[in-house]
């Protein structure tokens, strides 16, 4: 059956882009709000197969987008490596920080071990999802992950992780090494499971100079496509590097990404003459502009539609929805976007 999203992502332009949102399954919904009430952490949410399963299938229920994107987070994988990692209520992701001088951490195999209730989540929303609706897998970009497990937390300004890869770069070297393979093995097993395309996130990606991009941001990403596409050469893979800018066509040149979603920081008119000639590219609406609503957003939607869909093209937001996002301005997006039509040429 056609899936909107995947002939996107293969780089064929649609009479109307498909949709889905970063972050779609979670905190701005209500139905969310009750189930994650019922468990006590949020590893143990992410981890438990059919309230999983559940969170992934409401924004399809409610919203009817193009594709459901698997609900996890990208810290199950140091977690199933060995590294300890916790989420306190307020302050985010905690990590008991990584030793770079020795790397006590479990290998690919026995994380995707792990890792198996997430698979089976995988299986519960692909049997109950219907046959035009895509499903999304991700991970998280190894420079994206290691700054986590470098300096135990997120950080703004990346901090730790940066000093490491310029004072320690071999023992950095093999912590990416051990990322990359892990990547590797939970993507290809989550496309044996059931997931129709994959999602790289490398939300810190924007935090290097130019030379370390490169080595630590497009080099293991390139990697972790390379290793995917031996296995599933006809999976779609997106590569979402945040806040990079122009480093974007050297990103999508390189790494053998079939798709690049845009932050809300790109400008239209370099993604539609440079990013989409080699591309389909997804983006990339600023979630304010979402919470705002009204012209505001609609200004944004229009914008988009009218560069970038005469192209392949997924119509997405630049970075993740907020909680305070009311419900009623996604579904004016949505409409908005299932209504527009390529203007006519004279």
């Amino acid at each position: 059956m056609d899936k909107p999203i995947l002939e996107a992502l293969k780089g064929h332009a649609r009479k109307v882009p498909p949709i889905w949102m970063m972050r779609q399954a979670g905190r701005y919904l209500p139905e969310y709000k009750r189930v994650r009430a019922t468990t006590s952490s949020f590893l143990e949410f992410c981890y438990t197969p059919d309230k999983a399963a559940e969170v992934t299938l409401q924004p399809i229920r409610r919203f009817d987008f193009d594709a459901a994107i698997l609900f996890s987070d990208i810290l199950v994988v140091p977690d199933a490596l060995g590294q300890k990692v916790w989420f306190e209520g307020g302050v985010g992701p905690q990590l008991t920080p990584v030793d770079l001088k020795r790397l006590a951490l479990d290998g690919p195999e026995e994380a995707v071990k792990r890792l198996e209730p997430v698979f089976q989540a995988i299986e519960r929303v692909r049997a109950e999802l219907a046959g035009e609706k895509a499903l999304l897998g991700f991970c998280g970009a190894p420079w994206t992950v290691a700054t986590y497990m470098i300096a135990g937390r997120g950080k703004e300004d990346q901090l730790a992780a940066r000093q490491a890869i310029l004072a320690e770069p071999e023992a950095c070297r093999a912590l990416f090494d051990l990322l990359v393979e892990t990547s590797i093995a939970y993507l290809n097993e989550q496309i044996r499971r059931g997931v129709d395309a994959v999602q790289i996130f490398d939300t810190w990606a924007g935090s290097l100079d130019d030379l370390a991009f490169d080595i630590w941001v497009t080099e293991p990403t390139r990697r972790i496509v390379a290793g995917v596409k031996a296995v599933h050469p006809d999976v779609p893979v997106v590569g979402f590097p945040k806040g990079v800018g122009l480093r974007l066509q050297r990103y999508v040149e390189r790494t053998g990404i079939d798709a690049v979603g845009l932050d809300s920081g790109v400008p239209l008119d370099f993604a539609r003459d440079v990013l989409q000639k080699r591309g389909c590219v997804q983006g990339n609406v600023d979630p304010l502009r979402l919470i705002a609503g009204g012209e505001a957003l609609f200004e944004s939607v229009d914008a988009i539609l009218n560069t970038l869909a005469g192209g392949p093209l997924v119509f997405n937001l630049g970075h993740g929805i907020t909680p305070e996002t009311p419900i009623a301005h996604v579904h004016a997006m949505i409409d908005r976007v299932r209504a527009w039509r390529a203007p006519a040429i004279a």
